[in-house]
């Protein structure tokens, strides 16, 4: 039986709303938004907030793939984000988006982030003070990442396959229609539809909202241990890939597992489904 942490093992890599209230406006601090709907932020965001586009800022425009490092340095540039900005990452879903911004920019090796805890829906429901007004900050120097880290943190799909044919924990935290094939997409994502449904072989099932409570926060540490360590078998020892459907669920437990459980040997297979699923000759399971 796995041992059971009394606290999340980077506790720090969590913020509550009373601590970015304190520090929004730190110079050493950005607050950012990113949502499943683009269209929320202007809606109302909490003040001082940047907003990042999931589709139009971190991924390239014709290939299926993130962007390269120059337009990585433009992005941060343009919205006051140096090397040495901790950037602290909220949105709508239980922070789905948020986690993938923050995964992309642990792609690009920007170290300080951290996530609001609860996301925008905990922060509104709590009556926190909310603007439409778009803040404006001094463009700053970020040099150019030297390359993407692309081996430490994201995996592919001949990993994954091998992965899977050494029996090393795999984790689809797709909803459980999806891991058993019922279904090939999601009603509200049909642009994101497949050939085949299933599974990759040998994967657990934990849909990614287990991680959380009720409030959009995350669970203790040891529910998260007894949900992850003893329910999956992953360990410090134990290299772990999770995908979904294009990588934005998985990068939510991804982030569990990093942060909250301390696991450094973890990868977000952010080709995930619609890759797997419209690959000619990809092994895949049907059924719990």
């Amino acid at each position: 039986m796995a041992t059971q942490p009394a606290s999340y093992a980077h506790p720090d890599a969590l913020v509550d709303a009373d601590w970015l209230e304190q520090h929004s406006k730190d110079n050493n601090v950005r607050v950012v938004e990113s949502n499943e709907d683009i269209l929320l932020y202007d809606t109302g965001h909490i003040p001082g907030a940047v907003h990042i586009d999931w589709r139009t800022d971190l991924q390239d425009p014709v290939i299926r793939d993130y962007i390269a490092p120059q337009k990585f340095a433009e992005l941060c540039r343009r919205n006051g984000i140096t090397p040495e900005t901790t950037c602290i990452f909220y949105g709508d879903k239980a922070n789905w988006w948020a986690c993938y911004a923050l995964w992309a920019f642990r792609l690009f090796g920007h170290k300080n982030v951290k996530i609001l805890n609860g996301g925008r829906d905990k922060w509104k429901a709590d009556g926190r003070s909310m603007t439409r007004d778009v803040p404006k900050y001094p463009a700053t120097e970020y040099p150019v990442p030297e390359k993407r880290y692309d081996k430490e943190v994201r995996a592919f799909a001949d990993e994954a396959l091998a992965q899977s044919r050494n029996g090393k924990p795999l984790i689809d935290v797709r909803s459980p229609g999806e891991f058993k094939g019922d279904v090939t997409h999601m009603p509200e994502y049909p642009q994101e539809g497949v050939l085949r449904g299933g599974h990759i072989p040998g994967a657990k099932s934990v849909p990614w909202k287990t991680a959380t409570n009720e409030d959009n926060t995350f669970k203790s540490a040891s529910e998260l241990a007894k949900i992850y360590l003893e329910g999956c078998g992953v360990s410090a020892d134990k290299e772990t890939i999770v995908y979904c459907r294009i990588g934005e669920r998985s990068s939510h437990t991804w982030f569990v597992l990093t942060y909250l459980l301390g696991l450094d040997n973890v990868r977000n297979y952010d080709g995930s489904w619609t890759e797997w699923g419209n690959k000619v000759g990809a092994p895949i399971e049907r059924g719990a």
